[in-house]
């Protein structure tokens, strides 16, 4: 009926307004730890939620932007200024609101070599522990929380594990295991630190997925990312750097000779006309990003 229309097309719009208001914004942002400056004058936009690559060599300064971007470095590190140069709010607003005003709405996945996994605790009670944030003080997880783990544990091919210690996982189960986890704080926004590095075909393929499907209902998912390979198949934009901003954008403008040479000194991509010979690994992940 004509009425349903409506109300379905103010549904669709009012979608729209919500997504469009969730952007990310970086404007003007340094940090530096005494007389060393890590990152300069970086800024950028992420209007629309999706799959977004920070991407960089080594000591560009890619996981301390993703720290800064969630507040969590020393305040006397971090630096923002206004359009006259003079000393500005925090450089860094999720939907308009600095990121420690937006816990909430936050999941963040660190490298895992600073996680650890000699804590006592089983799979089931990591994940669980992602329902915590929003349970708040002196709320333990009920039924829906433990049913939000299970699912979660089940969406990664991990719920045989659930009554193991998180020190006896291999590297891509554990890395599954923390990924659940994001899952059942159920953020607006995901930030994930090199999440590939050192695990196994099947389990990045199930990161991704699962990343994507995010992605697609609407959440902004930041990923540090290391893998030339696969950038063109994972990543709506990307963020380059090399100390400073040396790109943002569309991947497919993006992630060309040009700007990678300036941002990593050589060229560290084939042209579309040139023979490539992947390895096995980049042949798994290629054919499952076709």
């Amino acid at each position: 009926s004509p009425r349903k229309e409506s109300s379905a097309a103010s549904d669709v719009y009012k979608r729209q307004l919500f997504l469009a208001a969730m952007s990310i914004s970086v404007q003007n942002l340094s940090v530096s730890y005494g007389a060393n400056t890590a990152i300069r004058n970086i800024s950028f936009t992420l209007d629309s939620p999706g799959m977004h690559g920070i991407i960089g060599p080594n000591g560009s300064g890619k996981s301390t932007l993703m720290k800064a971007m969630l507040q969590i470095l020393d305040k006397h590190n971090v630096h923002g200024t206004g359009p006259t140069g003079a000393p500005a709010g925090y450089p860094v607003t999720l939907d308009g609101k600095a990121p420690a005003e937006q816990r909430r709405a936050i999941a963040y996945i660190e490298q895992r070599s600073d996680l650890d996994r000699n804590f006592p605790t089983s799979v089931f009670d990591t994940v669980l522990m992602g329902t915590y944030p929003r349970l708040g003080l002196f709320h333990r997880p009920g039924k829906a929380e433990r049913e939000a783990a299970t699912q979660a544990l089940k969406d990664v091919d991990m719920w045989d594990f659930r009554h193991r210690h998180i020190s006896e996982l291999s590297g891509g189960q554990f890395q599954r295991v923390l990924f659940a986890r994001a899952i059942v704080q159920d953020a607006e926004y995901i930030f994930l630190d090199e999440p590939f590095v050192g695990i196994d075909v099947p389990s990045e393929k199930t990161i991704v997925t699962l990343l994507r499907q995010m992605a697609d209902a609407g959440k902004h998912v930041v990923v540090v990312h290391h893998d030339m390979n696969t950038v063109r198949g994972y990543y709506n934009d990307l963020i380059v750097l090399n100390g400073e901003l040396v790109a943002a954008g569309p991947t497919e403008e993006v992630f060309v000779p040009d700007v990678l040479q300036k941002a990593f000194g050589a060229l560290v991509i084939r042209e579309p006309s040139a023979p490539a010979h992947p390895t096995p690994r980049q042949a798994a992940l290629q054919e499952e990003t076709a």
